[in-house]
């Protein structure tokens, strides 16, 4: 089989397994199709309707890497089907020394259990990038699927001062040391990812507090940490739990708040208001 023909034919049948309320859509009334819309891939993968026809028909050729990593995730495919995804696209298949963006089903169906939860949660790569999130994280920080990729790193928003968060004087310090040894470890594991390098580079010539403790050698990870949250809805005041080495050497980050208290119930709030502006 041609490889432009297998690209269109695996992409329909995956599309078609996939079930709305597996991504947290309203199956609705009327479906023609047990799986995804064609808008409904297209609204995930954050590209345009046309362009889903055009690869599900064969004519876009050569998608981008970028594009088939958010396909893959927006499909949810498992490493191997993600890897034959890029080889019938003629496609590289990422390497063991680039930063892994695939985000695994598991990890996937992990933030879709908090989608109803006064918990904020997501999944970022080795060098910060978010690539999963529920929609309480978008309702704290911004909605990431308007923000471009280097506005959606931690890092490079944290020395930027552009996240609505702060901590205590020993608990920034902590944490800003933390992100940067983060990433100097970030960059023994992934020697060949062309992106880490312009990163790093970008964040010594953006921050001078982050270019001085990369060049004092700063090595770690992220660590369990409280911070206060500036939102719509007031200051909230929440326990930041960081998981990392996960699946493709991923971070999960979880927030919340103590049960029973007004930062909980500013939370749920918050979750409630996002999700009415997402589906109005």
């Amino acid at each position: 089989m041609d490889p432009v023909d297998e690209f269109a034919e695996i992409l329909r049948a995956w599309r078609d397994r996939v079930r709305p309320e597996d991504v947290g859509l309203a199956p609705g009334p009327n479906r023609r199709t047990p799986g995804l819309r064609r808008e409904e891939l297209a609204h995930i993968a954050g590209v345009s309707v046309d362009y889903v026809v055009r690869l599900e028909q064969g004519r876009a050729r050569h998608p981008s890497p970028q594009l088939l990593t958010s396909l893959a995730r927006a499909l949810r495919l498992t490493d191997a089907e993600r890897d034959h995804l890029f080889r019938v696209a003629g496609a590289a298949v990422p390497s063991a020394g680039h930063v892994p963006r695939h985000v695994t089903p598991t990890a996937q169906r992990m933030v879709d259990r908090f989608r109803n939860a006064p918990v904020a949660v997501a999944v970022h790569t080795a060098i910060y990038e978010l690539v999963l999130w529920n929609p309480l994280w978008a309702a704290l920080f911004g909605d990431p699927s308007t923000q471009s990729r280097l506005e959606r790193n931690v890092a490079w928003r944290y020395f930027q001062g552009s996240i609505p968060v702060t901590h205590t004087l020993e608990d920034d310090e902590a944490y800003a040391c933390d992100l940067v040894g983060h990433l100097r470890a970030a960059t023994g594991r992934y020697p060949d990812d062309p992106e880490l390098p312009q990163l790093i580079e970008r964040l010594l010539e953006a921050s001078p507090d982050f270019a001085r403790r990369w060049r004092a050698g700063t090595v770690g990870e992220l660590r369990t940490s409280r911070k206060t949250l500036h939102t719509a809805v007031g200051d909230i005041v929440v326990d930041c739990d960081t998981f990392t080495g996960g699946p493709g050497d991923q971070t999960i980050v979880v927030m919340t708040a103590a049960p029973g208290s007004e930062d909980e119930q500013k939370l749920d709030l918050l979750r409630v208001i996002g999700l009415q502006q997402l589906q109005s």
